[in-house]
């Protein structure tokens, strides 16, 4: 067979930095300056997503730092969300493509530690919502509208089959993550997935009650917002949500009235 009858491969190509260029760090918390530098780096966009960045002993070199300092600023970048660190033969430091954990992350962590209180996160949803079903009525698509009413559908079978409690809420809150998506804006979308997220975690605190009220008013809203009325829309969906945090809060107060009896 000669060669020109064989298939050669293509070599596998792999992203590099352009023209990155990192200087010696003369601060006393080095890992804090070098972080500094790689973020630099990735703002005038001479890293993007998908890059490698040199070999730890070059990047130790020029930044004239021993590996484990470069280390602890490269961990601090990747739980940030900026960084993946990947082991082997073929791992090393690569830029990751943007997503919004590192915001997700420091929401929930905000939560845990009392910096963000139930009240806020309550409001901050009713606030942020509002905004999403104006836009997402304005910029829906007919796939968008067939995902919503979708999961309505879902969550009819959910309660049909008494399927978990918290496997239902989360689909209620699925709900509301396709709305985000379809507002086309993927702030929006990070934003929500923030929020959903810490609502979960919110959820599974204050412990399980089942409502009726949910499903029948997904069903007028979506009445509303295939017709195109945002007005009507997000009035019910602001309805909605103000019943229901106020339902979480009063179960929240319940089990701490519990709590502090010793019950």
């Amino acid at each position: 067979m000669s060669d020109t009858n064989v298939k050669r491969k293509r070599p596998v190509r792999v992203a590099t930095p352009r023209r990155v260029e990192f200087s010696r760090i003369r601060n006393l918390r080095a890992f804090e300056e070098i972080a500094d530098q790689i973020r630099k780096e990735l703002s005038d966009r001479r890293l993007r997503a998908g890059d490698r960045l040199p070999p730890e002993r070059v990047l130790a070199e020029q930044f004239g730092v021993s590996r484990n300092t470069l280390r602890e600023a490269l961990r601090s970048l990747e739980n940030a969300g900026l960084l993946r660190l990947q082991k082997g033969a073929t791992g090393g430091a690569f830029v990751r493509e943007s997503t919004g954990d590192a915001i997700i992350t420091g929401l929930r962590d905000m939560f845990h530690l009392g910096a963000i209180q139930p009240e806020h996160l309550t409001e901050a949803r009713v606030m942020i919502e509002s905004i999403a079903v104006r836009t997402a009525c304005e910029r829906a698509t007919a796939e968008d509208i067939e995902a919503l009413n979708g999961n309505i559908a879902a969550a009819e079978r959910a309660v049909r089959d008494k399927i978990d409690f918290y496997d239902q809420a989360a689909i209620h809150l699925e709900f509301h993550r396709i709305l985000a998506r379809a507002t086309k804006n993927p702030v929006m979308v990070i934003v929500m997935d923030a929020l959903i997220d810490v609502m979960q975690h919110f959820i599974r605190a204050i412990g399980q009650k089942r409502n009726p009220w949910v499903i029948p008013s997904r069903r007028r809203f979506m009445k509303q917002f295939e017709a195109g009325d945002a007005d009507g829309a997000v009035e019910e969906m602001e309805q909605h949500l103000e019943r229901l945090n106020r339902h979480y809060l009063s179960l929240m107060k319940e089990k701490d009235r519990t709590e502090a009896a010793g019950e």
